[in-house]
């Protein structure tokens, strides 16, 4: 298994172009699903989980190549509306192809999806919202068996919680079904409006992408088109991190502002000094950080759970207390006993954990358990004294690319073993 070795206490300094989002990639590329003629897609990052994306599509039929960070995509060819548990086991992202092949199909055949353990994330809203759309889904042997026998067709819908992959596989599927669907309390996040953007180009009609209320009037077909996915914003956020734990200076390009509104306020709060302007951030942290008022992970545009682990990282050597309140996962501070093992502070009741910082952390071999957890153990590497090796890097690389590279463009000293 891979692990990364960090020496660390070094400050950061320079300009690193943040990627693409992950979470935006892979309903991209379900979306690809639903069109005629070959999509272009631009700035998508080379990450294991967009690679199981690409051999689920080539497994129905697709031809879809990935070049650096340029996707090609026909779905021509397609022929077959099953995944294997085998493909579907790998991440979590992976029941978003349920909508579309159902779309497309009128039938789909698929296990429960895997990915990152971080407690109960049922897939209930998906399955009722499709069965309104007239799906029929039956579960044997663990294995999902849907069909449309009628064909999908427009129908009101409201979510119970705004789940974003809930939103995206409502929208694959009715984006091309008979008659309007009305979607309320709808996920807001930029991701949805990515996807929402790239399938209004290929042809279909689609309002209120990043309101609470989504319409959708089903079209006929779709047609291939080129498109660029937005910045990863959880990357930024976990580079902005990486900066303020080590007192450094960096500028990330390739951003977009008004998707970071949130942890903006965190790093304004803890006395960091951020300007950005036409795609460009620039970011100084303070000597010695302020805590934070109470981080509260919440759907979008509230602090994104997903950032909670790496600001927690910097939070360790705040001087003060910090407080994180996890709404969104259950099981999301597994890297709170590893970062414990690099000298923090940190007490954990239920959904609330209460960082105490500290003047400084060690070097010390932990071990990553899941995704933004790695990225958080990184952080805290990179400002402790001494050597610290990381493992579990599979888990990081199914949402960072090269980040081994990305560091120490910035001056860290980090490797891969």
């Amino acid at each position: 298994m891979s692990r990364f070795v960090v020496n660390g206490g070094r400050v950061l300094c320079g300009s690193v172009e943040v990627q693409g989002s992950k979470n935006s990639a892979l309903p991209l590329l379900a979306a690809t699903i639903l069109t005629q003629g070959e999509n272009v897609l631009y700035n998508c990052p080379a990450l294991s989980d967009v690679d199981a994306a690409l051999r689920i599509l080539r497994f129905t039929g697709c031809r879809a190549e990935q070049y650096r960070s340029t996707v090609l995509v026909s779905s021509d060819s397609l022929n077959r509306s099953d995944i294997p548990d085998e493909l579907m086991r790998e991440m979590r992202g992976s029941v978003i192809f349920l909508g579309a092949l159902l779309a497309r199909f009128g039938r789909a055949q698929l296990g429960f999806p895997g990915g990152c353990e971080l407690g109960p994330r049922p897939i209930d809203m998906h399955l009722s919202a499709l069965r309104k759309l007239g799906a029929d889904i039956r579960e044997r042997h663990g294995v999902l068996d849907c069909t449309a026998p009628e064909g999908l067709h427009g129908a009101k819908l409201s979510l119970s919680f705004p789940s974003v992959g809930a939103t995206e596989n409502i929208i694959l599927a009715a984006v091309t079904a008979d008659g309007t669907t009305t979607l309320t309390n709808a996920a807001r996040e930029p991701e949805i409006c990515d996807l929402c953007e790239f399938l209004n180009k290929s042809g279909a009609r689609i309002w209120g992408a990043g309101e609470g209320t989504i319409v959708i009037d089903g079209v006929k077909e779709l047609h291939a088109v080129e498109h660029t996915v937005i910045p990863d914003r959880i990357v930024a956020a976990t580079l902005m991190s990486a900066a303020a734990a080590t007192g450094s200076e960096i500028t990330l390009t390739g951003v977009i502002q008004s998707h970071l509104g949130a942890v903006i306020s965190a790093f304004d709060e803890m006395g960091c000094e951020i300007h950005s302007s036409g795609g460009e951030l620039e970011f100084k942290a303070p000597s010695r950080l302020s805590p934070p008022q109470t981080i509260r992970t919440m759907p979008y545009p509230g602090f994104p759970t997903d950032a909670q682990a790496p600001l927690m990282a910097a939070t360790c050597l705040c001087e003060g207390t910090s407080v994180f309140v996890e709404n969104i996962f259950e099981n999301r501070y597994r890297h709170v006993d590893e970062l414990t093992r690099l000298g923090s502070d940190i007490k954990v009741n239920g959904r609330v954990a209460v960082v105490k910082g500290v003047r400084r952390l060690y070097g010390a071999a932990v071990e990553a358990q899941e995704l933004r957890g790695a990225a958080g153990l990184i952080v805290a590497a990179l400002a402790a004294e001494g050597r610290s090796e990381v493992s579990g890097i599979c888990y990081l690389e199914r949402g960072y690319e090269r980040f081994e590279q990305v560091l120490c463009s910035l001056g860290a000293d980090v490797y891969k073993v």
